[in-house]
């Protein structure tokens, strides 16, 4: 007897993740994942004797949202176009900053309440360089990374959300033309 899961196409069977791009040469780690993210893993992967820097972005699903009770979100992707995304931008960072190192990680399926679906380390010689990097990194996969998100809601409702759709203090980007 088949099951859900053997008839999952496999960018959405999580068997077959995680997920991973590393580039050694630009220390650059890149990790999609169903399982719950280790902050010390994605630290460790970035750290270097040449950084007096380490900077680190946890992204955690919170409990309400514009005034409703979430109870957990659900993340999707299409795997070899959001690695590509992922790759580049964490490249672009190390050129730009000169980063000793950086890891991208983020997490697939469901992320409950308090869990973190996005880590974000970065390493660079100095302070001011790592700060603007993290924060650069993080708005970067929010623009541009393949990766979907639905709120599931306490009451039940549920809505499909593109990370993209917010800016950094969560308000609702207005496009143009619609």
């Amino acid at each position: 007897m088949a099951t859900e899961q053997d008839s999952l196409p496999a960018h959405l069977d999580p068997a077959t993740y995680p997920r991973t791009h590393h580039d050694a040469a630009q220390n650059i780690h890149i990790t999609l994942t169903y399982t719950p993210l280790d902050a010390n893993t994605y630290l460790a992967q970035t750290s270097s004797p040449a950084a007096g820097a380490n900077v680190l972005f946890l992204g955690t699903t919170r409990d309400t949202f514009e005034g409703r009770d979430v109870s957990q979100l659900s993340y999707t992707t299409y795997p070899t176009l959001a690695l590509k995304t992922l790759a580049a931008i964490a490249d672009a960072a190390v050129k730009t900053h000169r980063l000793e190192g950086i890891s991208i990680a983020h997490r697939l399926g469901v992320v409950p309440v308090g869990e973190a679906s996005i880590a974000i380390a970065v390493s660079s010689g100095h302070r001011a360089a790592a700060w603007r990097a993290g924060e650069e990194v993080l708005e970067a996969c929010k623009a541009k990374a393949e990766i979907w998100k639905r709120e599931e809601f306490v009451d039940g409702g549920m809505e499909w959300r593109a990370n993209a759709d917010r800016d950094a203090e969560g308000k609702l980007i207005q496009k143009e033309g619609l």
